[in-house]
């Protein structure tokens, strides 16, 4: 039987105490979101809904399918920085006319929904999830453009914007855009690049210069509509494909536009008739311990989220600080590597390597559930050739081309986050729990490592060494190490995809695997050279 038998206690301290831990980490969460949600602040949503016009949210819920899940992706980019959590901007997945898109919304109720620095990273994200996984781009668009006191850090990467609608054309992805108002100077050529193009009669407004640049520039006088109105679009420029009477015909004109694209997937469907989970998500509040250093066994993780329950487990006796085996996900076939341990050691590494080389033999995609505090250091394990297994295991993640998905569940810490494929190594989607932590190691062990190197620089030079200043450095480095690990810091800068409640990860996990097979999944033919 690979069915996994939990030996939780759920009625236990230890679980009462990690349960209360995740649920005060989820309380905190959802106050960030709540900031995003909020948009621009009571005034200017006002002020936006005395306008007749609905909130992007709302345009969002209106645009997909009734009682359909929308994935929404980096909800907190931005956060820590002087930009509004949520870059201005909402990105995620949703279904339209039984088709899964990828959705940009630009939130005009902050500063006219400009584009800052992390809106353009965002948008950039969010091209690249719908370029991998093949998804047709909807952008609902009403934004003011650039946000200009910042143009240096826009203008120039921004550009990519519109080269990657051209190039989703070109790989016959269809764009579509949706104008409900402002689409101005660079702006405008989101619609001029998209192979469909609704606007909004007497709200949308897409030129390239505004009636005072032209003004400035040739003298002409001119005004909102003739230069760049719905209708003039429509009638007489050409861009418009469909002129909207409304906010609503808009979105009805955009639906029915994706519904005849004849869209199809390509990649397999799923198994039917899988078999819900014999363990309950609820459980999954109370497994990981509020203090990282506690191991804990990722197959508990593992029983609450895929198919049955069924864990079918590779190398079980070999390397047993990393679980490897097979299962599925609301019918969708994944290789899962997770860390039981925390360390990665040279075994691990080995049968880590083999392991990912037989998802892409069977065009399998991966799956990594991340607590790891890296490769193990030490005499030993340098003789052993821990550099060329770690290496070995790398190489193998690299070079992988099956779809990848990670889950920061814990830590995931030094070049284990990258042996466990981490944002650098280019997964498909990268979610954390708000437990997680990433960081080139720990706050105590970095902060001990700059303490070890000053004592030896001070001896070196002759000079007394300060406890006192020692004391005060490391807890300055620990606490700085600490806030830069936490999972709101990192989403803020864009190195996940977003943080979720872990009762949901089955759901999302579901979602983004259903998004992959839009595309065909196919292993890589060749790898490497593996250090041996």
């Amino acid at each position: 039987m690979t069915t996994i038998r939990s030996t939780v206690d759920v009625e236990g301290t230890d679980f009462a105490e990690n349960r209360e831990s995740m649920l005060e980490k989820l309380s905190a969460l959802e106050t960030e979101h709540g900031k995003a949600i909020a948009g621009g602040g009571e005034k200017y949503v006002e002020r936006h809904r005395k306008r007749g016009k609905l909130m992007a949210r709302e345009r969002i819920e209106l645009l997909i399918d009734e009682d359909s899940p929308f994935l929404e992706l980096s909800p907190l980019a931005a956060w820590g920085s002087a930009y509004h959590v949520g870059a201005s901007v909402i990105t995620g997945i949703g279904v339209v006319e039984g088709v899964e898109c990828m959705i940009a919304a630009s939130d005009p109720t902050v500063k006219g929904g400009a584009s800052n620095p992390w809106t353009t990273k965002k948008s950039f994200r969010a091209a690249d999830i719908a370029a991998q996984n093949r998804l047709p781009m909807i952008n609902l668009v009403e934004s003011g453009g650039a946000d200009l006191p910042t143009q240096k850090e826009i203008f120039i990467p921004g550009g990519r914007v519109f080269r990657d609608l051209t190039r989703s054309s070109a790989a016959k992805v269809p764009t579509v855009a949706l104008v409900f108002g402002n689409s101005t100077a660079g702006g405008a050529y989101l619609p001029g690049m998209s192979d469909y193009v609704v606007m909004v009669k007497e709200r949308a407004k897409v030129f390239l210069g505004g009636p005072p640049l032209v003004k400035m520039a040739t003298g002409e006088e001119s005004d909102d509509e003739s230069l760049g109105g719905a209708e003039m679009h429509a009638r007489t420029s050409g861009l418009a494909d469909y002129l909207a009477v409304d906010e609503q015909d808009a979105i009805r004109l955009g639906r029915s536009i994706v519904r005849r694209l004849n869209w199809r997937k390509h990649g397999s469907a799923p198994v039917a008739g899988y078999a819900e989970p014999v363990f309950d998500e609820e459980d999954l509040l109370g497994i990981v311990p509020g203090d990282l250093k506690i191991p804990f066994d990722p197959r508990e993780v593992v029983a609450r989220v895929v198919d049955g329950s069924d864990f079918d487990e590779f190398k079980p006796l070999y390397g047993s600080s990393l679980a490897t085996g097979w299962a599925s996900i609301h019918g969708y076939p994944v290789g899962i590597l997770a860390n039981a341990r925390g360390v990665l050691f040279g075994q691990e590494a080995q049968k880590a390597a083999q392991f990912i080389q037989l998802a892409n033999q069977t065009d399998t995609p991966l799956l990594f559930l991340h607590n790891t505090t890296g490769y193990m250091v030490g005499k030993e394990y340098e003789q052993s050739g821990i550099i060329k297994h770690g290496a070995m295991m790398i190489n193998a993640v690299s070079n992988s081309k099956v779809p990848h998905i990670s889950v920061l569940m814990g830590a995931s810490y030094g070049a284990g986050h990258y042996g466990m494929c981490g944002r650098a190594y280019d997964p498909r989607f990268l979610f954390a729990w708000p437990s997680a932590k990433s960081a080139v190691m720990g706050p105590a062990q970095l902060a001990g490592v700059l303490s070890i190197v000053a004592r030896q620089a001070a001896a070196s030079r002759g000079q007394d060494y300060s406890e006192e200043n020692d004391a005060a450095m490391r807890s300055m480095v620990e606490a700085q190490i600490e806030a830069e690990s936490m999972p709101m810091f990192l989403s803020g800068m864009l190195y996940d995809d977003g943080i979720i409640d872990p009762r949901d990860t089955r759901t999302v996990l579901g979602l983004s695997l259903s998004a992959i097979h839009n595309g065909p999944v196919k292993g890589a033919e060749g790898f490497g050279v593996f250090r041996m």
